[in-house]
């Protein structure tokens, strides 16, 4: 964290947005997929990607709402070029769906950025997972790999460096002790909800360093990073209500506003400074330091195994 809005080696700090990040830069010869993009900081990714040329495909739960977005900002940006899919991360057949429909438009993919994300009591998903680590870690994992030999014909043909976006959380330091659950995934004894949280989010740093790694062994031109976006006022917490409305009432005062949020994502998938920078996590549009854990190398390939096995069982 740079505190007090000073700026990091990047030149960007804590109260930048996402539009200062990605001043002057042009983004007209790539596609996007951004999930999550009808709420929070997916909106604000969503418009200042779309502002900068980058030809976004909205893959959202509730498509009305990913449509009304997509209208406000052609009332603002005419020229923008955004895409509505249908895309529910808590069920492989949609992600699965989703997939097959991309392939088969024949659109280039050149920055795949997993924002969307969930706080939740204890459910399972339609495929019998625990919710959150189903949404915010085990479909985008699902997603990255049906998506991946599209970025690589992509990077292949265009010549440019595709990149993999994971937004992650500094709450992924707050998860159970021995940091991934593999053996109680969906057991709701000794469950809870913020812990889950912190093991999703790590997760989905452990996938982006792991993935970064094999991308990396396999001579491909594409990045793969994770980052947080900071403390921010979204509906992420809709599922606990007094959580929600208690951050609502006290979060003007120390939360990030929603261009501030947007920012590190729209740093990480945009900049030049960023060019063949991969496994890294970013805070604040800067290179910054996650848990212990989240280093992990054997942990990061344990689970890239074992979520294989989640994601095809037998």
């Amino acid at each position: 964290m740079w505190f007090f809005g000073s700026k990091g080696p990047s030149g960007f700090s804590s109260s930048s947005t996402a539009e200062e990040v990605t001043q002057g830069i042009d983004g007209s010869a790539l596609t996007a997929i951004v999930t999550g993009a009808s709420s929070g900081i997916g909106v604000e990714t969503t418009r200042v990607l779309a502002l900068r040329g980058v030809h976004v495909v909205m893959a959202v739960r509730n498509v009305d709402a990913g449509r009304n977005v997509k209208e406000a900002i052609l009332k603002e940006i005419p020229g923008a070029k955004i895409d509505v899919m249908e895309l529910d991360l808590s069920s492989m057949a949609s992600i699965r769906k989703f997939a097959s429909q991309y392939q088969s438009s024949n659109l280039p993919l050149n920055l795949l950025i997993n924002n969307a994300g969930v706080v939740t009591p204890f459910m399972l998903s339609h495929d019998g997972i625990e919710l959150q680590f189903a949404t915010n870690y085990l479909g985008p994992f699902l997603l990255t790999d049906l998506l991946s030999e599209t970025m690589k014909k992509t990077a292949r043909e265009s010549n440019i460096e595709g990149r993999i976006v994971n937004v992650s959380s500094i709450g992924h330091r707050f998860t159970y002790s021995e940091g991934i659950r593999f053996d109680k995934i969906n057991d709701e004894s000794g469950y809870s909800s913020w812990y889950a949280y912190g093991q999703s989010k790590l997760a989905t740093i452990l996938h982006a360093k792991e993935l970064s790694r094999r991308l990396k062994e396999d001579g491909v031109e594409i990045t793969a990073n994770s980052l947080h976006p900071g403390g921010i006022l979204t509906n992420i917490m809709r599922h606990n209500g007094f959580m929600n409305g208690f951050l609502h009432l006290i979060g003007k005062y120390f939360l990030k506003s929603i261009p501030q949020g947007a920012a590190t994502t729209c740093y990480v998938a945009l900049h030049p400074q960023v060019k063949g920078v991969s496994g890294e996590f970013f805070m604040d549009s800067n290179i910054s330091n996650p848990s212990s854990m989240a280093n992990d190398v054997d942990l990061a390939k344990k689970l890239w195994d074992f979520s294989f096995t989640l994601i095809n069982p037998k």
